[in-house]
């Protein structure tokens, strides 16, 4: 038979329950942490600043989202209509699709502090 517990008293937690929660804990950090990534770069053809645009970004996504990343990029010469659906207005301009909220960061992308905080991936100081 299981054990009953005394009325006005709470039942004594079992060793399992502080487990269940530490697991359902890891798990969320887990998910957290395995979250994927959807980013767009477009730039404009093979211009200095666009091959450094592309270098940039995809160091600080093997270096912080190694393989939680998926990276689109974009020549708005090679496909003008898209830079028009998308309301880009200078290039390079990086694009956080996914996880929510969408971002968007124009001009240097060399400035990794500012990137990793529109990521959600550090904190500004």
């Amino acid at each position: 038979m299981g054990r009953a517990s005394k009325p006005g008293r709470p039942p004594t937690p079992s060793p399992a329950t502080g487990n269940e929660e530490t697991q359902r804990r890891l798990e969320k950090a887990s998910v957290q942490t395995a979250q994927r990534y959807l980013l767009r770069l477009y730039i404009t053809g093979t211009t200095p600043a666009s091959s450094r645009a592309i270098e940039s970004v995809r160091a600080i996504c093997e270096e912080h989202l190694y393989g939680r990343y998926e990276l689109e990029v974009i020549d708005i010469y090679q496909m003008p209509a898209l830079a028009k659906d998308h309301q880009i207005v200078a290039t390079p301009t990086l694009i956080k699709v996914l996880p929510a909220p969408l971002r968007r960061y124009i001009g240097d992308l060399s400035k990794v502090e500012k990137i990793l905080f529109g990521l959600d991936l550090r904190e500004m100081k």
